[in-house]
């Protein structure tokens, strides 16, 4: 399991397993990991978890949120990097999350592990596969079978959303709308929080378009 480790001046000062979907950090006692400190605002930031992998944002805090030195308003998080809220650090342990793959055209491509999750109707296409295959930028044709349960696309800051597998078939859901509160389009058209997909659908994801298919 993930987990978070808490310094302060170089000293561990406690581990958090990620343990449930979002993990709130902030001086407010109420938060899942307090922050005792002047530096660090009452609500200061937030872990979005998706199964193996998890994503920082800011929620305007008044110093901000630091990753690796870095002032982020959201990010996807990789094993060891270090997250700075006011004068603390809070290191992220994640053995099992993968880098991004940045050949299928800048698009963020996470490995995920099993989800538990199952619709109530639909067909049983819970063995079937699929791909998608880039259909705009320089890198047109290339194609990204989809082998894991969820894989999750798009560009932190920007756009991030997620196709799952689950019984009834493959599921487009929302992850971060991104600065400009934009959704996913699938077939030109902007998706609520989640939409079931269907063979030839194009997708759009942080400006990248893909054509989904079954294979």
């Amino acid at each position: 399991m993930a987990k978070l480790v808490l310094r302060f001046n170089g000293d561990v000062i406690k581990e958090y397993e990620i343990d449930k979907e979002v993990i709130s950090i902030g001086r407010k006692p109420d938060n899942d990991i307090h922050i005792d400190n002047l530096a660090v605002s009452g609500k200061h930031a937030k872990i979005l978890t998706i199964l193996n992998d998890s994503f920082i944002e800011d929620l305007d805090s008044t110093n901000g949120t630091f990753v690796n030195d870095n002032k982020i308003n959201k990010h996807a998080l990789k094993n060891g990097e270090c997250i700075t809220v006011g004068e603390h650090e809070l290191t992220y342990i994640n053995d099992e999350a993968e880098d991004a793959d940045d050949s299928f055209e800048n698009t963020m491509v996470i490995r995920t592990g099993v989800t538990r999750d199952k619709e109530e109707t639909g067909p049983d296409n819970s063995q079937a596969t699929a791909k998608l295959q880039l259909v705009s930028g320089a890198n047109a044709g290339k194609e990204l079978e989809l082998t894991k349960i969820i894989t999750t696309l798009g560009k932190p800051d920007v756009q991030v959303a997620a196709i799952t597998r689950r019984p009834a078939g493959y599921f487009l859901i929302v992850v971060d709308a991104g600065k400009e509160n934009r959704m996913p389009l699938v077939n030109d058209a902007e998706i609520d929080k989640q939409q079931q997909l269907n063979d030839n659908d194009v997708i759009e994801v942080a400006g990248t378009k893909m054509r989904f298919n079954l294979l």
